[in-house]
């Protein structure tokens, strides 16, 4: 099973993601961008503010390509269960939220970019929070994080919960840590 969390940047997936780490130690958790060369590119693109953004989006395309390759595929070909922090859905809402002025519909463009090689995930936790708080949460210290781009992405990533009800499971990221990781690890334990 692959398991994907997604969210706003300061939403709590990746504390969640490590709170689930003590509670499956078989499964193979991993994240996107990866610590590949790929990756590296990424996080180069993420603290430049004039990079391309679709330059941006292939950069991402590539590393989430390395990624089903070398660990996404192989772990799940193992029957192991993956949780990733952060998968394609976040592409789609980050990098459509980056190219509305270069697309015409930047969310379809970068779906069908990825249709015809990408692992759908079994199942999404998406850890709901409004962009103020997320942004606030982050502490906006790169493009990414600022609340007019986190309004943008809120928006694709509804569209991704409007198209594909079924595989998510809304976490309400308001609450306090323990409340959501209870949330979390109930969500979780009933689809494993």
């Amino acid at each position: 099973m692959l398991l994907t969390l997604e969210g706003l940047d300061g939403s709590g997936k990746t504390t969640a993601w490590q709170a689930l780490r003590d509670r499956y130690p078989s499964a193979v958790f991993t994240r996107e961008p990866t610590d590949s060369w790929y990756g590296e590119a990424v996080a180069r693109s993420i603290a430049d503010d004039d990079a391309d953004p679709l330059a941006e989006l292939f950069l991402y395309t590539a590393d989430h390509a390395d990624h089903l390759s070398r660990v996404v595929r192989p772990a799940l070909d193992e029957g192991s269960l993956v949780v990733s922090d952060r998968y394609s859905d976040s592409r789609i809402a980050y990098q459509a939220a980056t190219l509305t002025d270069h697309l015409d519909d930047p969310f379809d463009y970068v779906r069908s970019i990825h249709e015809p090689f990408s692992r759908p995930p079994d199942a999404t936790l998406y850890f709901d929070l409004d962009p103020e708080t997320a942004a606030k949460r982050s502490g906006g210290t790169n493009k990414f994080e600022r609340v007019d781009h986190l309004r943008a992405v809120r928006t694709q990533y509804e569209r991704l919960l409007d198209a594909e009800p079924d595989r998510f499971v809304c976490i309400d990221a308001t609450q306090s840590r323990e409340a959501v990781l209870d949330d979390v690890f109930a969500a979780v334990d009933d689809l494993v």
